[in-house]
């Protein structure tokens, strides 16, 4: 697998991402040759929920996805306290990324993120906990692991960030 030339936006919440479903996937990608860029809202460091910190490298506010292989959110319980899933930035990046066709991933309790910007509607998807959010928006909810549908691509857990990872190099390297 080479991603060389590839680069991947890591969208995170400001607080309390989920340490292993950014660490995993970048440690991943970047052994595969892609650039990996992290975003977020309004902070230059971010603090996952074990004490991970991520630089941040362009303020969600300043992002286009035309410059992106794949856009992938990261869940954790900052998805919540943050209120990502009412965040028009992350919900606008969300829509110009499916809109521009990108590779878009979402995991643990990101997908909701997803759902609130329309893009699983009639969409196969999992998500960590209750689907009940993302079944309201019309997902369809399969409780898999890792589930792909087109180029959307939905992990459940920190225990899918592996599997994840590999499936959205995969769409890359397949693009």
């Amino acid at each position: 697998m080479n991603l060389e030339n590839k680069t991947i936006l890591m969208a995170i919440a400001p607080s309390d991402f989920r340490d292993e479903e950014l660490l995993i996937p970048k440690e991943f990608w970047e052994d595969v040759g892609a650039k990996i860029v992290i975003t977020s809202d309004g902070v230059g460091r971010s603090k996952g929920m074990f004490g991970a910190m991520a630089t941040i490298d362009i303020d969600i506010s300043e992002i286009n996805a035309s410059g992106y292989d794949a856009v992938v959110f990261v869940g954790g319980r900052g998805v919540d306290i943050h209120g990502l899933c009412e965040n028009s930035r992350y919900i606008g990046l969300a829509k110009s990324a499916d809109d521009q066709e990108k590779i878009l991933g979402a995991i643990c309790l990101a997908p909701n993120i997803l759902a609130s910007a329309g893009v699983l509607n009639g969409k196969n998807a999992t998500v960590w906990g209750s689907p009940t959010y993302i079944e309201s928006r019309g997902a369809i909810y399969t409780g898999e692991l890792v589930t792909q549908d087109g180029r959307i691509i939905t992990g459940k857990g920190p225990e899918a960030a592996k599997e994840f990872a590999e499936k959205i190099a995969d769409m890359i390297e397949g693009a």
